[in-house]
């Protein structure tokens, strides 16, 4: 794969069937799940919907939720090694090679600049992100931040957010404080994540009716779910 392939990704993102239906859902649902088995593309297509947003480079067959301004976004995982290994990974590339920073999903002509966390080895605390500036788009820049579930309700408190990504299922107070943290801008959440915990308090809030009393996560159920309805108007929702 040639250098400028490697460092754009984002360009040549294609998703399949289960993929794009999750996104386009995005344009409604304020809230979406997105749960299937391993390696079947549900980190990649949280990584690329993530990376759209905090560019502002969205592809002519985008359906689903965009933002007309630059976006705070957070992606988290259980533990610290977990968002490390599978969002940062996704998202910039191999943890423990930062000369390869850049070959990730964010494209590397849009990393600004990396901080480190105080965690695991190779972890990042944040990422500022160039957004725009393409045409008459006055450029701006995004900011990610990476979180985890074992620090507890207290660090997710706080901030205002235009969105924040599960990977891997939150327990419901977690789940609770990130949602939260979207409502001043109309924001998002996404969860991608294999369902190993059974019936849980967070896969309940997106299940209907038949599938709670069905009790049976094993019967194909759609690949994605979403809540919210029409999404509230906020500054830089659109």
């Amino acid at each position: 794969m040639d250098r400028r392939r490697r460092t754009n990704l984002l360009a040549s993102y294609t998703p399949y069937e289960r993929q794009a239906e999750f996104h386009a859902a995005g344009a409604k649902n304020r809230e979406r799940l997105f749960m299937a088995g391993n390696q079947l593309g549900k980190t990649r297509a949280g990584g690329a919907e993530w990376a759209m947003h905090l560019t502002g480079r969205y592809p002519s067959w985008w359906q689903g939720k965009t933002f007309d301004t630059a976006v705070r976004l957070w992606a988290a995982g259980v533990t610290g090694e977990g968002t490390r290994d599978n969002p940062q990974r996704v998202l910039v590339g191999p943890p423990q090679q930062q000369p390869a920073w850049g070959t990730g999903m964010i494209p590397a002509d849009a990393i600004v600049h990396t901080t480190m966390g105080r965690g695991a080895p190779g972890a990042l605390d944040s990422i500022v992100v160039r957004w725009g500036g393409g045409g008459d788009v006055q450029a701006d820049e995004s900011v990610l931040s990476f979180k985890s579930y074992e620090k507890g309700r207290e660090k997710w408190q706080g901030e205002t957010l235009h969105g924040v990504w599960f990977d891997e299922e939150p327990p419901l107070d977690i789940y609770s404080e990130g949602l939260t943290r979207t409502n001043a801008t109309g924001g998002i959440t996404i969860v991608t994540f294999t369902p190993l915990l059974g019936m849980s308090d967070v896969v309940l809030r997106f299940l209907d009716a038949q599938a709670v009393a069905s009790r049976d996560l094993g019967s194909s159920p759609p690949p994605w779910r979403g809540r919210g309805g029409r999404e509230a108007d906020g500054e830089g929702a659109s």
